[in-house]
């Protein structure tokens, strides 16, 4: 998570059964390498204690009693001035109205009003709360004025009611926090389009033609160049992964509705990064039935399918093959001889080289062993990493492509 590396987040915590949320938050942010300062309000110790906090980020927490000692001189300035990114993650309705309203009467709120970088509202309250006009008005102001809101979540309640309120859950709100602070990156308003997972291919209404892709890397990509600032459309093969916040997302299954997608979409765009391991051959008939065993196994006739690679970069009137095209050569033997064959067959300018035969490389692991090759010839072998990393990598490479 490079995008959060260093980065100086300001937690501000405030009264909601949801407030232990918050202490997951600021330990997934600490362990990503941030620097988690975290303001706890008088109700929210009701709940969770600052000792928590001190012990999941390594620094203290601060309380309203801070506000009025003598540690700091105006404490609320250098929190304020100091931070990338304030989050108040449960933000209750009660601080809303105060936000809103430039009430200053607690550590956070004066904080916030001192503070000169983007704030960062994720909402839990209990039934009825959210959607009463006094406070919708509320988010309609703070949002007039540049605040980013996180919706919170319909479900159940701490009342037992069911409703909007819920606190988004941790993964959603890094992925805004990782949004917000990359959307000024060296990739700003650059359009990407990046595909992942395995296709599947119905030999009948139950059955596919798939492989072992799981769609790691691809959505990796994804999220790294989200990070770097792109406007990103993720066209994904059914995966069990989470999408990343702020990618936009098209759901295909067969390769065909892969390059449909990918045609209509890469039209244009800056970059095109095919991780997507979309099958070679499908069958040629579909059965409309079931196919039972009881008829003995099925003669299956297999056709090739279309050539998502070729047929994008076969595009050359300038204006809608994208500026940089990339590929992946998932290979079993002879990698950099048939990584770069397939370079050169289908006019790439930079493709990913990875053997899938090692066990802790390529389809459904976490870490993945690369060689990039290049259109000017130049190679570069990356050793093993994670495939957050190779994503990183990756995108920078393909940023200096773009110039």
């Amino acid at each position: 998570m490079s995008v959060l590396t260093n980065k100086r987040i300001l937690l501000g915590v405030t009264g909601s059964i949801a407030a232990y949320k918050a202490a997951d938050l600021a330990s997934k942010l600490t362990q990503a390498g941030a620097h988690v300062d975290v303001i706890l309000t008088d109700s929210a110790q009701k709940f969770v204690t600052p000792l928590t906090f001190q012990s999941v980020t390594g620094c203290r927490a601060y309380t309203d009693a801070d506000l009025w000692g003598d540690e700091a001189h105006v404490l609320h300035i250098g929190l304020g001035h100091n931070a990338d990114l304030l989050v108040i993650a449960p933000c209750t309705a009660n601080t809303l109205a105060k936000l809103a309203r430039g009430q200053a009467d607690s550590l956070l709120t004066v904080t916030a009003l001192a503070s000169n970088c983007p704030l960062l509202l994720a909402p839990a309250m209990d039934g009825g709360m959210y959607d009463h006009a006094a406070t919708q008005e509320n988010l309609d102001t703070l949002n007039k004025r540049g605040a980013y809101i996180i919706e919170p979540a319909e479900g159940h309640l701490a009342s037992g009611l069911t409703g909007k309120g819920r606190l988004a859950e941790t993964t959603e709100l890094i992925g805004h926090i990782r949004l917000l602070l990359g959307r000024d990156g060296w990739l700003a308003k650059r359009k990407v389009i990046v595909t992942a997972g395995g296709t599947q291919e119905p030999l009948d209404p139950v059955r596919v033609l798939t492989n072992h892709s799981s769609g790691k890397q691809g959505y990796a990509i994804a999220q790294a160049a989200l990070d770097a600032g792109a406007q990103v459309t993720l066209i994904t093969a059914p995966t069990a992964l989470i999408h990343p916040v702020g990618a936009r997302v098209m759901q295909v299954q067969t390769a065909r509705q892969m390059l449909d997608a990918v045609l209509q979409e890469s039209a244009g765009s800056d970059a095109l990064i095919m991780a997507a391991a979309v099958a070679d051959f499908r069958p040629k008939t579909s059965a409309k039935d079931k196919i039972k065993k009881e008829g003995g196994a099925p003669q299956i006739e297999l056709e090739a399918t279309d050539d998502i690679l070729k047929a994008v970069s076969s595009r050359n009137d300038g204006k809608t093959r994208p500026k940089a095209v990339v590929g992946f050569a998932a290979e079993s033997r002879d990698l950099l001889e048939n990584a770069s064959n397939k370079l050169k067959s289908k006019g790439l300018d930079m493709i990913a080289a990875n053997d899938i035969s090692a066990s802790d490389a390529g389809f459904a692991v976490e870490t993945n062993r690369i060689t990039l090759l290049f259109a000017d010839g130049r190679e570069e072998t990356l050793a093993l990493m994670s495939k957050t990393e190779v994503a990183e990598i990756m995108i920078e490479r393909i940023g200096k492509l773009l110039g």
